[in-house]
């Protein structure tokens, strides 16, 4: 079946510069679930193709209730009246969130603030009428809610899944390359996907060499002291350039790829490995820990060079899993079940990945694009 997005909605706020859009890539049994994205350089093609990516994303979450969709706001996520901006395109949208789409956080958007106006509208969280009739879903919306305020590693889960998820399909990849031990890590963002991410690869053993953010690259062929920047990280994903240790270095937040290292993740925005920049790249194995992070045309530019890559969609499904898992009663709400259940999903995926593109001659974007097609469009819980 070749699928197109099933609706693709348009907002222009009243109030502000604001503008906004929903697409809803497909429904499964009349849901659809995506996270809300706000950042300046929101377009209506890129919530198009994150939408898009939401649907292979459920398939290779093995999901047999939930299609994908996405939201995306085009404003400034730090701007004061930015949570206002969020409430006004959800009473936008209430209309099709009623319908089946469930939307959460994403870049710049906090998930806790989605429910806060959820709760705050009478919506609650989003779901279908067979969902509201069903008693073990109903005890699943009640472990989420729960499950929101646990922790892990010192994360709240909604902080730490995504990024563990990453790292352990980070670690399968480079068990399957037979890469060697202690290999130096490159993270380009530093919210709570590359936070979690680093700290997890920090325990099992990997080196982080270089991490950006909003304002700037530190890196250190030693390796950095994952655990002090993430206790001293301010608010939004920023380093604390003041716990910086004497033999790092600081450059510009757009050099991360000079840095020498042997894995790169991508875990900010779209499109940042593209024409102009993949020959920077040293690394033979990217993680996408951002979604679609690299460009058509960096693709057969990192085919040739022989770079193999953790594909969004595969690797970084922790935040739709953990929902899908408690929602649809699939764990309890016990902390370490849920983490073992998205890495355990996530590492069966990616091994599973690079045995195929490796026994067809392919690259592992297209044997995931194969395995992972969505083949189910229903409509809206009318």
């Amino acid at each position: 079946m070749d699928m197109k997005p099933y609706a693709v909605v348009e907002w222009n706020d009243t109030e502000s510069s604001a503008k906004g859009w929903l697409c809803i890539f497909n429904f499964v049994n009349n849901y659809s679930g995506g996270g809300t994205r706000m950042h300046p350089t929101v377009t209506r093609e890129e919530v198009i193709r994150l939408a898009t990516t939401m649907g292979y994303k459920y398939k290779a979450c093995e999901s047999t209730t939930t299609g994908g969709c996405k939201g995306g706001i085009a404003y400034d996520y730090k701007a004061p009246d930015a949570k206002d901006v969020l409430r006004r395109y959800i009473v936008a949208m209430a209309p099709y969130i009623k319908a089946g789409a469930s939307l959460g956080g994403d870049l710049g958007v906090n998930y806790g603030d989605v429910l806060e106006i959820f709760d705050d509208l009478g919506i609650g969280l989003p779901q279908t009428n067979a969902m509201r009739n069903d008693p073990v879903v109903q005890q699943g919306i009640k472990n989420h809610d729960d499950a929101c305020s646990l922790t892990y590693d010192g994360f709240l889960m909604y902080d730490m899944i995504t990024g563990y998820g990453l790292a352990h399909a980070l670690d399968e990849a480079w068990q399957f390359k037979n890469g060697k031990k202690g290999a130096g890590v490159v993270i380009q963002g530093f919210g709570c996907v590359g936070a979690s991410m680093a700290n997890c690869l920090d325990k099992m053993g990997y080196k982080i060499v270089g991490i950006s953010d909003a304002n700037c690259l530190v890196s250190c062929p030693e390796g950095l002291d994952v655990k002090k920047l993430i206790a001293t990280r301010k608010p939004k994903g920023e380093l604390d350039q003041a716990a910086f240790a004497d033999n790092y270095t600081v450059s510009a937040n757009t050099s991360w790829l000079d840095v020498d290292c042997d894995i790169l993740v991508p875990a900010a925005l779209e499109d940042v490995i593209n024409k102009d920049n993949v020959n920077d790249v040293k690394a033979s194995l990217i993680v996408e820990a951002a979604n679609i992070p690299v460009t058509a045309e960096a693709d057969e530019v990192l085919t040739k060079k022989g770079v193999d890559i953790c594909v969004d969609f595969v690797s970084n499904m922790g935040g739709i899993r953990i929902y899908e898992a408690l929602v649809f009663g699939i764990v309890d709400k016990i902390p370490e079940d849920i983490v073992n259940d998205t890495t355990s999903l996530i590492r069966r995926n990616t091994r599973k990945v690079f045995e195929e593109a490796k026994k067809q001659g392919k690259t592992q974007r297209q044997v995931a694009m194969e395995i992972f097609a969505p083949d189910t469009s229903d409509t809206p819980d009318i």
